[in-house]
């Protein structure tokens, strides 16, 4: 009872409407998270319909952040969904990131992923990411409010990154539905303080061969966002 009226009680923010942002959104309205801000810029296109289950063919052309909203609603009606539909930059992103109990990183670009982590560790709030490309998916938790914990940034060095998405690159649809599930996961254990999230570890899926590989992280002393 304690964990459901915390989740209640709740308020998430999620980068992306997306094929990650889809099972992580579903999920969180189901389980009865309070309030659920949703952030993309995006239209339904055709093209998101095999891996991005929040939208249907009814959905083309609006929005999805409109087309989100609509699906939670039947999911769960009691679920307060707020939508910006628009892309924030860095003092819209903080803004909308202080306002909120935790942030569930669904994006697919490095760019946006330095953004969001930037705000999380200058608002102290839990960052759930998730990434997911061809046949390869990753998970983590990033909880800023604990000052030994590693940001996103101590393990990937921005500048150094590829920009693949998965328009350009292909995904199995699938592997987002996987690790979006995951993502949701560690969000209601955070939320809840049921369990032991993935702080500190970074859990990566080989879909190909469908092994997992768990990786220890440690806060770099020298990184340009959470350093001393």
């Amino acid at each position: 009872v304690a964990g459901q009226l915390a989740l209640k009680n709740a308020k998430v923010l999620i980068i992306g409407a997306g094929g990650l942002g889809s099972p992580v959104a579903m999920y969180l309205a189901a389980a009865g998270v309070g309030c659920i801000t949703i952030v993309d810029d995006d239209h339904v296109d055709v093209s998101n319909l095999q891996r991005q289950i929040l939208h249907g063919e009814s959905s083309l052309g609006k929005m999805k952040v409109d087309s989100a909203a609509e699906m939670l609603g039947n999911i769960n009606p009691h679920v307060e969904v707020k939508v910006l539909a628009k892309r924030l930059d860095e003092e819209g992103l903080r803004s909308a990131v202080a306002r909120v109990d935790l942030v569930l990183d669904c994006s697919d670009t490095f760019t946006t992923r330095f953004s969001v982590n930037r705000a999380c560790v200058e608002e102290a709030k839990p960052l759930v990411s998730g990434a997911a490309i061809r046949m390869e998916g990753q998970v983590s938790v990033f909880d800023m409010r604990d000052d030994e914990a590693p940001c996103y940034q101590c393990l990937y060095a921005e500048g150094d990154d590829e920009q693949l998405t998965c328009s350009t690159s292909g995904v199995m649809a699938p592997l987002v539905g996987i690790i979006g599930s995951m993502q949701a996961m560690e969000a209601i254990k955070v939320l809840s303080g049921l369990g032991c999230s993935l702080k500190g570890r970074l859990m990566m899926l080989d879909a190909t061969s469908m092994e997992w590989r768990t990786l220890k992280l440690k806060k770099d002393s020298g990184c340009q966002v959470c350093g001393k």
